[in-house]
């Protein structure tokens, strides 16, 4: 059965795109079969769903996704979704859908307090429309090592969470920036840059994770 991850955080900018792209190309290095969905509303993947304002009056519309999903999900080893920046409907729809949440953080001042509106929203999820959802991992993004900001926000999310939090690191990363503006995932601009080595040890994380 295929596993279906999505990738949320309401806070835009904290490499949540940049993630779901690298890990999903990751996972497929590694031999899986992947299917990367954009279900941000400015992409092309939502139009053949519906978009969000279709969706209000559907009784049904907090399970459109999963429903769309339940008929090619088995064709996949993994699914990842890349939400919208926002708790809407659509990332609703998205956590209904799931197996998993992965929540990218980045290194920064006041990221505890950002975290807890999406684990809010993830017990809401569990207690009405999803009790199966689980937290994948919180990851830590953008982290550059220079800066004692970044280790202590690290320290504090790790002894916050503890094994929630993913042992990789993203760190900040030109190649790994560079790279959507030639259309690629890292892994393919550069693959031995530090972004492309971090984002194949989070795969590795994630297949070793579904074994255990």
């Amino acid at each position: 059965m295929g596993r279906i991850i999505s990738i949320a955080n309401q806070k835009g900018g904290v490499g949540k795109t940049t993630t779901a792209v690298n890990l999903a190309a990751s996972l497929a290095v590694a031999e899986k079969k992947v299917l990367l969905i954009d279900f941000d509303p400015q992409g092309n993947a939502t139009s053949g769903l519906g978009a969000e304002v279709e969706l209000v009056d559907d009784p049904q519309r907090e399970y459109r996704l999963k429903s769309c999903l339940t008929t090619i999900k088995d064709h996949f080893d993994y699914v990842i979704i890349d939400c919208p920046p926002s708790l809407s409907l659509l990332t609703v729809n998205a956590l209904v859908a799931s197996n998993s949440v992965l929540i990218p953080l980045q290194c920064e001042y006041y990221a505890l307090e950002g975290i807890s509106q999406i684990m809010r929203t993830i017990e809401l999820i569990k207690a009405k429309l999803n009790p199966a959802l689980e937290i994948e991992g919180i990851l830590l993004t953008m982290f550059d090592s220079r800066n004692n900001l970044a280790h202590q926000v690290e320290d504090d999310i790790r002894e916050h969470f503890k094994e929630k939090t993913f042992k990789t690191v993203i760190p900040r990363n030109v190649r790994l920036s560079e790279s959507p503006s030639f259309g690629k995932p890292v892994i393919l601009y550069d693959v031995h840059s530090r972004g492309a080595l971090s984002y194949m040890e989070l795969a590795k994380e994630i297949i070793i994770g579904d074994r255990s």
